[in-house]
């Protein structure tokens, strides 16, 4: 069952959020799935509310690619290290697009119920993005 769980994990990543394909997060999340990620406003309920996060991020990054670094599995649980890279061409939750290109890091903890996700926690360098978009300045090192 680990192997299979992470390769849901993957699939969430290189499938759904790297090349826009909305249509496998009803296979892969419960209807009740919770996502939390500290960037977004609330948290991501259910499938829907995963299809909409995708959909503003890849509206925001078109050419969006995550790539998973590492997983490790243990119990219901799937752990994955993962990067990300995309042009900031669109909007994203109300910020104009810049145009610079931004690559971060995150890490992903997913909880599986009979072979679906029902929880998710995510945290990544969100900081580091509004960095390197220029949104936020980069802080001085003396």
């Amino acid at each position: 069952m680990s192997e299979q769980n992470k390769q849901r994990s993957r699939q969430i990543l290189e499938q759904v959020f790297s090349k826009g394909r909305v249509e496998l997060v009803d296979e892969i999340l419960a209807p009740s799935a919770v996502g939390h990620d500290p960037a977004l406003p609330t948290t991501v309920d259910g499938p829907d509310g995963l299809k909409q996060a995708v959909q503003g991020y890849r509206a925001a990054f078109p050419d969006l690619r995550v790539t998973v670094e590492e997983q490790v599995a243990d119990g219901d649980r799937v752990a994955t290290r993962w990067s990300a890279r995309g042009t900031h061409k669109g909007d994203l939750f109300g910020l104009s697009p810049t145009g610079k290109e931004g690559t971060v890091t995150g890490i992903t903890i997913d909880r599986f119920e009979g072979g679906k996700v029902v929880e998710s926690w995510t945290n990544w360098d969100t900081l580091g993005l509004m960095q390197q978009l220029g949104i936020v300045p980069s802080m001085a090192m003396s």
